[in-house]
């Protein structure tokens, strides 16, 4: 058995635990040829109604795919989109998930994070998150600091945290795969956050080099790095404010993330770090919606729920 075919049976198999009888819809790009098949071979010995959509990669993370891509996903009881550009934040996703879809992303996916990822034990992955979400659950508040400078305090209101285990056994759910984490679109944030692990467009960073975001009201309102901001400040032309939505706070339960490795995909998923994401939080819990979603993570951070320090899993070392 190959590694692609191994890691595709994991996905298919026991993360949305695809059964005979049910309709699947693989939709990939014209980068990740390799990995969408894989997952439609699988996906077509187990059922008669399975389909492989492909069709050229998104300009940006979030962006909406071509509506025959739509179409297929609404229509269909599994989805898993393994593309170049992330399919999380779309309107398409959200309506095939009210649709009854259980739907997993595959986001920037290469044939290594794939082959790597997928071999995690994700019933250890759900219990982690479980624990984390726990510790956070009914505050009203989170914050989180790092010695590298990140300070920022998040208002939680009433939205909800959610899990990303990569168990996606339930009409309408959905997982990132690979998975593990613990997220909340929150209502506001105030404070600095110094991104020192992976961004996009940058990959991972040198060990010198940070990012640096100011928040105030649920807003970023600089941004250190030019590229980031000329991303943001694009998208702002098309959805003006809501281009710098403070759209979420992630906390990675994925212990066998051990190095981060470039892939936001997988690092954010990584124990013991931090996400934060400027853009779109429409599909996380939140109202915003806007042609952008980007992740910066941040390394051994301290989380705080209404004051009390949260224990965070540590990736294992080995």
């Amino acid at each position: 058995m190959t590694a692609l075919r191994a890691a595709a049976e994991t996905a298919v198999r026991q993360c949305l635990g695809l059964k005979a009888g049910e309709s699947c819809a693989v939709v990939t790009d014209d980068d990740r040829v390799p990995i969408g098949e894989a997952i439609y071979a699988v996906a077509s010995e187990i059922t008669d109604d399975a389909v492989i959509v492909r069709y050229p990669p998104g300009e940006t993370h979030g962006g909406e795919p071509p509506a025959p891509v739509a179409a297929a996903m609404a229509g269909s009881d599994v989805v898993l989109a393994p593309t170049t550009k992330s399919l999380s934040h779309t309107r398409a996703r959200t309506d095939a998930n009210e649709a009854g879809a259980r739907v997993a992303t595959l986001p920037g996916i290469t044939e290594d994070v794939f082959t790597t990822g997928l071999a995690a034990d994700y019933e250890s992955i759900a219990a982690h998150c479980e624990a984390v979400r726990e510790q956070v659950a009914g505050a009203e508040e989170v914050r989180v600091t790092t010695d590298a400078g990140t300070d920022i305090t998040f208002g939680v209101g009433d939205r909800e945290w959610l899990a990303d285990t990569g168990i996606v056994h339930d009409p309408g759910e959905m997982s990132n795969l690979p998975a593990g984490e613990v997220f909340i679109s929150p209502e506001t944030a105030d404070g600095i956050f110094v991104v020192d692990g992976t961004m996009m467009p940058h990959g991972l960073l040198e060990d010198s080099q940070t990012l640096t975001f100011a928040v105030e009201d649920g807003f970023v309102t600089e941004i250190s790095d030019d590229e980031i901001r000329e991303e943001v400040e694009n998208a702002a032309e098309t959805v003006g404010d809501a281009a710098y939505n403070l759209a979420e706070l992630g906390i990675g339960t994925n212990v066998a993330v051990s190095d981060l490795v470039g892939s936001v995909l997988l690092d954010e998923k990584a124990g013991g770090t931090v996400h934060i994401a400027i853009g779109d939080d429409a599909g996380i819990g939140g109202d915003t919606e806007a042609p952008i979603h980007l992740d910066g993570i941040i390394r051994e951070p301290s989380v705080f729920a209404d004051g009390e320090p949260v224990d965070l899993p540590v990736a294992d070392s080995d």
